[in-house]
């Protein structure tokens, strides 16, 4: 797709018709499988998080639609779909399509993570310098490089290494998964997160903000993602 037919939301965030398009199909199918649920998506519905509003349905949807849109635009294969049942309050299903490795990443409240049939475990290592740890740049946030920086310089002298994929979504698959013992970025958006958060959950792992705080699903925070002892030695290096 040309250059000339992205839309900029802001500086470095793109979006096109297939976000839009791709969330109305998304919406329309899920609304009409739960008659009164409300749909939190990206593109076309982000104002839905009020809390006013949410609260008037049973069931929440929060969808990204295409997790990782500049890298489709560049055919750069990592970019997934991501959506996410809330209850009361409480994410209780989610998965994530990797579009084009074709693997489907699910999980729902207290019956496990898997992909594509298979169990997710969180990695057992526990030891930061054999650990290789996910996370995204401040793109859309360039006041925060400074602090980003010394993050980065603290994880990459203290561990195996670090990747930056682009969707954060199959990056908390990925920690499901034990492929990334631990993860962080500054800060996500619910369609963001949402969906991988529970898949961490039930494979293990621990999710919650770069203090330590509990991960609150409809707000737009900072992350940090991993098996347990990863995740408090990341905790350490950020504190």
């Amino acid at each position: 797709m040309a250059p000339e037919k992205w839309s900029a939301k802001g500086r470095a965030d793109f979006v096109t018709e297939v976000d839009r398009e791709s969330e109305q199909l998304i919406a329309k199918i899920l609304t009409e499988a739960v008659p009164g649920s409300l749909v939190v998506g990206e593109e076309l519905s982000p104002t839905a998080l009020t809390p006013g509003t949410r609260h008037q349905a049973p069931v929440v949807w929060i969808v990204d639609p295409l997790d990782g849109t500049t890298n489709f635009l560049h055919r750069y294969p990592e970019y997934s779909v991501s959506i996410a049942a809330v209850f009361d309050g409480e994410i209780v299903a989610g998965c994530v399509y990797n579009v084009p490795m074709d693997n489907c990443f699910y999980a729902s409240r207290g019956r496990g993570a898997f992909m594509d049939g298979r169990q997710l475990e969180v990695s057992t290592i526990r030891d930061p310098g054999h650990a290789l740890i996910g996370t995204g740049f401040p793109f859309r946030d360039i006041e925060h490089l400074d602090t980003y920086q010394k993050q980065f310089a603290a994880v990459t002298r203290g561990t195996a290494g670090i990747r930056r994929a682009g969707s954060a979504a199959l990056d908390l698959c990925d920690v499901a998964a034990g492929r990334f013992e631990g993860f962080w970025e500054l800060r996500l958006a619910p369609w963001d997160v949402a969906a991988g958060v529970l898949m961490i959950a039930e494979a293990g792992g621990i999710v919650t903000s770069l203090d330590g705080s509990p991960h609150r699903p409809f707000e737009q925070s900072s992350i940090l993602a991993g098996n347990r002892p990863i995740h408090q030695w990341l905790l350490e290096q950020f504190g």
